[in-house]
This record gives structure tokens, sequence and C-alpha cells, in this order.
């Protein structure tokens, strides 16, 4: 072949500006639209050289949009795979509470920190808001006192409404009369919704209204944790926080078709599902709503060690982003499972069953349908997990950065930069969202 090129000059130029067309027709970021991403990625990235960014198989990584969190820096972007970022919300001196994700209409849902917060756990907003593409805050709803606030999540409703995690404070002698056995006030987490038109709570939830012990038979709450799947053991406490944080739940998704709502529950090392179609009086009981469960645990996963249960493989130690998935994937979740005490974490796709039965002494896991882990996978905080449409997943390793991997568990690419990194949200290019914000590619 070279003996071939040496002699014809001609042809060898001839395949040079064949092949030079080629390069110049496929460079750049295919701009071939996946409709609302449930299409293959076809395109070829050119990816920079680049500290901290690192690609395995450049043509198989999906071309789209990273919504970044990054609690560390106080910053809120939007960067593709290449790590422009092609967008950034200037937040105005107010601070992440944790979570801020970006609606249809291009505006941002996040939870902002109080500027006099009274209770301060780690991952502690107090302030709900949603901000325009330039930072602009064009709604704000405070939550914070010294009895309660909101943190972590918040999760935006079909009708509107807004969903968010809430710790609420319980005295030394309410403790004691409810039966905990530390001796110490709790903190414990509560689910809220409110009407952004008004300002008001419309309905809540309360992990105290749902509680058993064992610690004490004079006390209220007393019963077999074994027995009763639907509640809470208050002493559970694996992790024992000195400030009375009990539950420190991280996560909300929401089930329209259900009514259901998820919460990681990080200190239980769990999902507990519960049942939004109650009233919020519902919601204090064991009865009433589509469940006729009241407020109790319609079901939970993760750790069956939490309420005593002898059967199923515990998946969890600390838990983040429950996350729904939907189209023919609708009955799974992903979670990302950190691996607290063994240093590795592990993202996993779970089924939840159709029928959520929660029994005792029954093995009440899920299917695990997928998960992966490396041995350079650990995030012992934050963190999350995300699905992309051509199959492959988007992994926010919280002290390190992100992954993309295949189906099968191949790493295609990862990216790190000095941050803390709450969660990472992919978008589609074409995506409604980004169309509203003026992005075109």
């Amino acid at each position: 072949m070279n003996l071939l090129f040496k002699n014809n000059p001609q042809l060898l130029a001839a395949v040079f500006a064949v092949l030079l067309f080629a390069c110049n027709k496929d460079s750049g970021i295919d701009p071939t639209p996946d409709n609302g991403g449930n299409q293959p990625n076809t395109g070829t990235i050119i990816f920079p050289d680049k500290e901290g960014l690192e690609v395995f198989d450049g043509d198989q990584v999906f071309d789209g949009l990273i919504l970044v969190n990054d609690a560390a820096a106080n910053r809120v972007y939007l960067m593709d795979k290449t790590t422009t970022i092609v967008h950034e919300w200037n937040l105005n001196g107010k601070r992440l509470g944790n979570d801020a994700f970006l609606l249809n209409d291009g505006k941002l849902l996040a939870v902002l920190e109080s500027d006099s917060p009274e209770i301060t756990l780690g991952g502690f907003g107090g302030v709900l808001a949603i901000l325009d593409k330039d930072g602009t805050v064009e709604w704000s709803y405070e939550y914070s006192n010294e009895d309660h606030i909101a943190h972590h999540d918040s999760e935006i409703l079909p009708n509107g409404n807004i969903l968010f995690l809430s710790w609420e404070k319980k005295s030394v002698d309410e403790a004691n009369n409810a039966g905990f056995s530390e001796g110490t006030e709790v903190i414990y987490d509560a689910v809220l919704e409110v009407n952004p038109n008004t300002n008001e709570i419309v309905w809540q939830w309360h992990m105290w209204d749902h509680l058993v012990q064992e610690f004490d038979d004079t006390k209220l709450n007393f019963g077999d944790v074994a027995s009763n799947p639907q509640l809470i053991d208050l002493n559970y406490l694996e992790v024992k926080n000195p400030q009375g944080d009990i539950s420190h739940a991280n996560g909300i998704a929401y089930d329209a078709e259900k009514d259901l709502i998820y919460i990681s529950a990080n200190f239980y090392s769990e999902i507990w599902v519960i049942d939004h179609s109650t009233t919020t009086e519902q919601a204090t009981s064991d009865t009433g709503g589509n469940f006729n469960k009241g407020g109790d645990l319609v079901y939970r996963f993760g750790n069956p060690t939490a309420y005593k249960n002898n059967q199923g493989t515990r998946l969890f130690d600390r838990n983040h982003h429950p996350n729904l998935l939907a189209g023919d994937r609708k009955s799974n979740m992903l979670v990302f499972a950190n691996g607290f005490n063994q240093e590795q974490s592990t993202a996993y796709e779970l089924k939840i069953p159709e029928n959520l039965n929660l029994t005792p002494n029954t093995n009440n896991e899920p299917q695990v349908v997928w998960s992966f882990t490396d041995t350079e996978l650990y995030s012992g905080r934050v963190s999350g997990v995300d699905l992309l449409p051509n199959g492959n997943r988007l992994i926010t390793e919280g002290t390190f950065g992100f992954w993309e991997v295949t189906e099968s568990g191949e790493v295609l690419w990862r990216y790190t930069e000095p941050g803390f990194f709450w969660r990472g949200y992919h978008f589609s290019k074409d995506s409604q969202a980004i169309s509203a914000l003026g992005i075109t590619f």
C-alpha cells in the first residue's frame, strides 16, 4: 500500500482530500435533536485535552447537558460533555441549601439557605425559590424558625404546588414521652406541600406521627418493631447524632400515577413510601387515602434491619437521590447507595413491585435489575444517578465529579474538578427546558 501511494502521488492526494472532507463533516457536536430523549446519540463529540477529563470511549458518550449543583462553590450551571459551561445562574449572594432543578419553562426551582437559620444541620436550607435564567428570584417562601427548617430537596407537582422536606424539632421532654432512648431533643423529618400562589401549606406528613419503640413500655409508641413494618423505629439509631437528627432525609420523588411520595431516609439507609392522596388529618393516622393506611408507610426498602426484618438483603448503607423512571421503565427507580462504612458506592436500578405489600418477617425488598460499582467509586455523602436517553447512566460522585457508564458497566467518560456535587441532572439539548432558556446548538 505504501508503495502504491509513493508511486501515485495524485491518488494519495485524492484519498487525503476525501478523508479531510469526512473529518470536517463529522467534527463538532452533532446537532440532531433527540426528540425529548427518545433517540440514540449519533453524534461525535470533539473532546478537549483538559485536566480532570477522561474519555475512554467517546463514540458512546451521550451528547447531552448536565445541570451541575456544586454546593461547595455555591454554583448552579449547565455544562456539556466537553465540560464547556453553556449557562450559569447568578445566585446574587444567596447560598444553595442543596437542590436546584431546571423546570420546563426554563426557571430554576431551588432550595436556598435562610439568612438567619436556627437549625443548621448539613443540607439545611430554609427558603424555597424560583429563579429566572438571570438568577432573579421570582418567588420565594421561607420556612425557617427555631422549630423547623426546609432542607435538601423539593419537587414540583402536576398542579404547580411544591413538595419539600422539613426538619421539625421536639423538646427533650417530648422526645422522652415518645420513648426516645437518648435523653436529648429530636429533629425528625416531615414532608410539606406549599401552594406558591398563596404561600399556604396545603398538606403535610410527619414522621413523628408514625413511630414505634421497644425501649420503654410506659411511654408512647411502645410496640413490637418487627411486627409493625408500617411504623418507624424511633430508636433505630445506626447513626447517632448529638443534635438529635435521627433520620436525615435527603431526597424526595413523586409518583403522579399512584400519588405516592418516596423519601430517602439517609440515617435509616432506606427509602420510605407514603400516600399523598390522604388529607393532612388522615396523614396523622393509620387509615384513609388510596391505600387506606393514612400516613403509615405504604412500602419501604433498602435496609430490612431498620425494622428488625430478618428476610431480604440489605442494599444501602446511606443513600441519596431516589429517581423514578418513566416510559417502559416506569416501575423502576435509580438510587445512589453511598456505602458509607465499606467506602464503596453503588448505583442501583430497582424494580418497584406493582403491589406494594409490606409484611412482617417477609422479604419486602425490590428486585435489582441493574447495578454499577467500581473500586474508584465512593462518596460517603450526597451523589446521585440519572438515566440517559441511550441507556447510559450519568453518575454523580459527590466528592469527585461525574461518570458516564453503559448499561453493561463500561466506563465511557469521567470528569472531576474541585467541588462538592449534590447531584447532576441530565437534559437533552432540544428539551423544552433548554429551549425555554434560549440556548441553541
